[in-house]
Order: C-alpha cells, then sequence, then structure tokens
C-alpha cells in the first residue's frame, strides 16, 4: 500500500542501511549499443543525436525513450539525455552488483552521466527496486538522482507558487511504497535459499527544494 509523507526524511527512514550493494561497476566500461529509426552524428563535437524508438544498452544497463542525446567528452566519459515520447516516460534499468536486484526507473526525461556515474529521473519520476522479480520498493517525485557509486538516492517534490500574490506556495508530496526488511528477506530466501539476505538502498537524508 503506497502511503503519502510530509517530507522525504520520513518517508526513506525505513530504508535502513544494511551493507555495501552497489550498482554493477563494470557497467560504466562498457560499449553504449544504441538501436533506433534514424541517427544525427557531429564528429567535431562528438555528439550523437538518436530519434524513434530508441533503445540503449551498456553492460547491464537498458534505456528507452523517443529521443536519446549523447555526446562524449575529451576523456572518453559518455553523456546521455534520454527524452519520451508525448503522454510516454522514458525508461531505465540496472543490476545491482552482488545481488539478483534490479533498479528500474521512468521519468518525462532521464539524465545519464557516465563520469560521475549518476542518474537523474526528471518529471513525474519514479524508482523500484525489484529483488529477482518481485517489487520490492517504490519511491515518486518531481526529481530523483540515484548515484551508482554510493547506492544513495534523493527524492524532491515539486514547489508551487502561489496561485495569488501573498500567498503560500505549495509543495508536492514525495509517494513511497516501503517493503518492510523482514519480509523481503523472507521473500528472497524462499525463492533463493542458499542467497543472503539482500542489503537496502541507502537513501540521502538531505532534502533540497526543487523549483517548478
Amino acid at each position: 500500500m503506497k502511503t503519502t509523507f510530509s517530507t522525504l526524511l520520513l518517508a526513506l527512514s525505513f530504508l535502513l542501511i544494511t551493507g555495501p550493494a552497489l550498482a554493477e561497476k563494470a557497467d560504466s566500461s562498457k560499449p553504449m549499443n544504441v538501436e533506433a529509426d534514424a541517427l544525427r552524428y557531429d564528429d567535431l563535437h562528438q555528439t550523437s543525436v538518436f530519434t524513434g524508438n530508441v533503445v540503449v544498452t551498456k553492460g547491464t544497463i537498458t534505456i528507452r525513450g523517443a529521443r536519446v542525446d549523447v555526446r562524449q567528452d575529451p576523456d572518453g566519459y559518455q553523456y546521455a539525455k534520454v527524452t519520451a515520447a508525448p503522454g510516454k516516460l522514458a525508461f531505465y534499468r540496472q543490476k545491482r552488483d552482488g545481488v539478483d536486484e534490479y533498479i528500474e526507473g521512468e521519468s518525462d526525461v532521464i539524465d545519464y552521466d557516465g563520469k560521475t556515474d549518476t542518474v537523474k529521473f526528471i518529471g513525474h519520476a519514479e524508482l523500484r527496486r525489484y529483488v529477482g522479480t518481485a517489487l520490492n520498493d517504490e519511491t515518486r517525485g518531481a526529481l530523483i538522482t540515484y548515484d551508482n557509486v554510493t547506492d544513495v538516492f534523493t527524492v524532491d517534490g515539486t514547489v508551487r507558487p502561489a496561485p495569488v500574490a501573498g500567498g503560500a506556495a505549495t509543495r508536492t508530496r514525495v509517494r513511497a511504497m516501503l517493503t518492510p526488511r523482514a519480509a523481503a528477506s523472507a521473500a528472497a530466501s524462499s525463492a533463493n535459499p542458499g542467497a543472503a539476505p539482500a542489503p537496502a538502498l541507502q537513501p540521502s537524508g538531505k532534502l533540497t527544494e526543487v523549483p517548478e
């Protein structure tokens, strides 16, 4: 059952840190493979624009969207901006290192930074964690930032200005569905009796205001 929380800190206080389980380390060094209906490549600026049913794979990472802008810096790091088709959401999926877990996210726009190994889900953002094939945690907000290096994520609502002068601004609330750790561990153990309990994601306690 989804529960509405007035602050992100309260929403994520139930996610306790039980040990390191980071995203796949090898993904950042894997080649980026892209399929699309059309491509525009600029060799001088090292940029590529893929349009039409774009599918990107990079190691265990899978990205889907209507348009993907890719650039590469002089050091060889890759960056991608994924834009969804009208009425749809861009998609991101990646396996977590050392455990049978996957992170999935959707939003209007997805920004992938290969240098810092972070992903931003912008607009109607959703982040889900699967243990095997079972949905374990789900979080929604206006902006979700996921750090693949530290496995820390932050979620922010949207601040809307007051409808009339002198009024109070309003903020949309973050929504989260969090499976109790004991229940998640029991489910994972029954599916794989020899597996150790999977550690949880690490939430950030830092709250920020995000303008609309």
